[in-house]
């Protein structure tokens, strides 16, 4: 789970490119803007946001999430009712039309880990593995940002 340690990742397609950029075995799926927060120890869940973009011609739906940094990844969808109480709940699958994209961000969709199996620590990464329903995958690597940070740059 640390930086610099190499991890084996049994994925259809894995991209080298920036920090924050994976492309699927389609070539259609691009993810940028990836980031998470620290978190403090292993109790409360981890969280992560990034941009999922569909530059093909056909729907893709985001059926699933891996990481061996949680035993629960899960994307959920965070919502106000009129009373302005927030509440959470899991998304399901989410489709993203052709020339599309979904940001799962703060506020928003965004990756619930849960039950995580080590703590989230500033400056340090961990692989995270989208799955998609044609059978695909994008694996990209998550930098872990300040336990305040608001984005992808902090």
């Amino acid at each position: 789970m640390r930086r610099n340690s190499v991890t084996a990742l049994t994925v259809s397609t894995v991209l080298v490119g920036g920090a924050n950029a994976g492309l699927a075995g389609s070539e259609d799926v691009t993810v940028d803007g990836a980031w998470s927060r620290a978190s403090i120890g292993t109790s409360p869940p981890g969280v992560a946001y990034m941009t999922i973009r569909n530059t093909g011609d056909d729907p893709v739906t985001l059926t699933g999430i891996r990481t061996e940094i949680a035993m629960m990844p899960e994307v959920h969808r965070s919502s106000t009712n009129d009373q302005g109480l927030s509440s959470m709940a899991p998304a399901g699958e989410i489709m993203i039309a052709p020339g599309g994209s979904v940001a799962l961000e703060p506020g928003g969709l965004h990756v619930m880990l849960m039950k995580l199996q080590t703590p989230m620590t500033e400056g340090e990464s961990f692989p995270l593995t989208l799955v998609f329903s044609d059978g695909g995958e994008v694996t990209v690597e998550i930098p872990i940002r300040g336990m305040a940070a608001r984005g992808p740059d902090g």
